[in-house]
């Protein structure tokens, strides 16, 4: 069996009498996609806080690749090949699409400096690249502030896709979308992710889209993990179904 790509132990949080994690033990698996999921309040977006540099624990550990990460900041994080997306997305409204992932292209090459043209040829050729995978190349032109909330989850996290992780965090990726979208913008992110080999976690609250597209579930509780497993055994769990999801028996 494989090592994890991500191993936490014992990670504890408290704000006030409010624990946030009270003791989270977890292995993400290199190319699995793992779905956290739980009521608000639960401690999923701490987790996620935590691995990416945004908050520290006050006790346990968090490996990446087998090297441990805790101390290290948000950007050094992303150097070691962890890259976030956020709820709401991380654009430079003012800007373009193709500006944005040119931006992020620059980033990543360590470029950032206003006498360097950004959409130079070899840039834009790359931007655009990235955003034909995510299939908003047709958009390359158009500001990022007229974008429907589909179309603007896909440009973030097509910019988090620009910086090469190897494990990729999602807050909420389906989050403000419209129903009529919501498959159509996942099934997209899990296309061009696998292709990629990134392994993903991320926080969902449509059951639908964790049943369909993750591959381990972990529901989140009060700071802990309270179930773990494929979806088909999580999600219907009696006590998932009742504290989770929110209906008292089978659908």
């Amino acid at each position: 069996m494989s090592a994890p790509l991500l191993s936490a132990r014992g990670l504890k949080l408290a704000f006030g009498g409010v624990k946030a994690a009270d003791g989270i033990d977890l292995d993400v698996m290199p190319g699995e996609f793992l779905a956290i999921i739980g009521p608000n309040g639960a401690g999923k977006t701490t987790f996620i806080n935590m691995t990416t540099g945004y908050l520290k624990p006050q006790g346990g550990r968090i490996e990446f690749a087998g090297e441990p990460i805790l101390g290290l900041s948000p950007r050094a994080i992303v150097r070691r090949g962890i890259g976030r997306s956020f709820q709401l997305p991380q654009l430079f409204t003012e800007h373009t699409v193709i500006e944005n992932a040119a931006l992020a292209l620059a980033a990543h090459a360590g470029i950032w400096s206003p006498f360097v043209p950004l959409l130079r040829p070899g840039y834009r050729a790359a931007a655009e690249r990235l955003l034909d995978r995510f299939g908003i190349a047709h958009l390359t032109e158009t500001r990022a502030d007229a974008l429907n909330e589909g179309a603007r989850k896909l440009a973030d996290i097509a910019m988090a896709v620009a910086l090469e992780p190897r494990l990729l965090l999602m807050d909420e990726p389906t989050s403000g979308v419209a129903a009529t979208e919501k498959m159509q913008v996942v099934e997209t992110l899990v296309r061009v992710l696998r292709a990629e080999g990134v392994t993903a976690v991320f926080v969902e609250h449509d059951m639908e889209v964790v049943a369909r597209f993750a591959d381990r579930v972990a529901v989140w509780s009060q700071g802990r993990i309270a179930a773990l497993g494929p979806p088909e055994q999580v999600l219907n769990d009696p006590a998932v179904l009742r504290d989770v999801i929110g209906i008292a028996g089978h659908a």
